[in-house]
């Protein structure tokens, strides 16, 4: 029948989605460790699914650096250092400091050119920066999480004006949030480790200054590095 294998590779394709942004999930929240490890079939057997997609999520989620391929013992969660996570904040400063760099202070160049669409957009990360910042102030992970990266990818696909630096950055930050998950959860006290500049961020963009929007983001990174210190400087155990 025309058409039925395109719908099958249709759904197929849904299928795989759903079980890596599910697995996704299960790493941010850390519910799967870093180095645990599992197989196509034991993936397959906890969704009730075939192999196909799940071989296909297992293999996207390699290709975005959260798995580690062996071929003869499966999959395994991606085990980030401190050193790699030092890497990931000076390259999204590189990048997010170029990306304010080419627009002169004071000035509205920091928004695309106008469109009767963007202050709706502008609001919705608004939104989305608020349910940030009461998460962080009360510690709670799980809805951060979600929220902050909703909230980036947003907000770099309007400063950018591009969606590979855009989704580069969201790559970034979602290994971030892997590495660091493990660390904060085993935190005693969250309060001042969690970054909520998001509303400051957002509101500078809005009024146009590039200017304050970079030293918000400058001192969020500095912020990062000061963490990645406190970690270094840890006894070993």
């Amino acid at each position: 029948m025309p058409g039925t294998s395109a719908n099958s590779a249709v759904t197929r394709s849904t299928l795989s989605r759903q079980i890596a942004d599910a697995l996704r999930d299960e790493v941010l929240a850390g519910r799967l460790q870093p180095g645990r490890e599992f197989t196509v079939k034991q993936i397959a057997e906890q969704y009730g699914v075939s192999a196909t997609p799940v071989r296909e999520a297992l293999v996207e989620l390699c290709a975005q650096g959260l798995l580690d391929s062996d071929q003869h013992r499966g999959f395994r969660v991606h085990r980030f250092s401190v050193a790699d996570y030092r890497e990931m904040v000076e390259a999204r400063m590189l990048v997010v400091d170029g990306i304010f760099r080419l627009h002169a202070p004071g000035t509205r160049a920091a928004l695309p050119e106008p469109d009767p669409g963007i202050g709706v957009v502008l609001v919705s990360i608004r939104r989305r920066g608020e349910a940030a910042v009461r998460a962080a102030r009360a510690g709670d992970l799980d809805v951060l999480i979600g929220y902050d990266l909703r909230y980036w990818h947003e907000l770099g696909r309007l400063v950018a004006r591009n969606g590979h630096i855009a989704d580069f950055l969201h790559r970034l930050r979602v290994q971030a949030w892997v590495f660091s998950v493990p660390y904060l959860r085993a935190e005693r006290e969250l309060h001042g480790w969690l970054w909520s500049g998001h509303v400051e961020l957002i509101d500078a963009v809005t009024r146009g200054d590039a200017e304050a929007a970079l030293d918000v983001v400058r001192a969020y990174n500095a912020h990062s590095l000061e963490w990645a210190d406190r970690l270094e400087a840890r006894p070993t155990r």
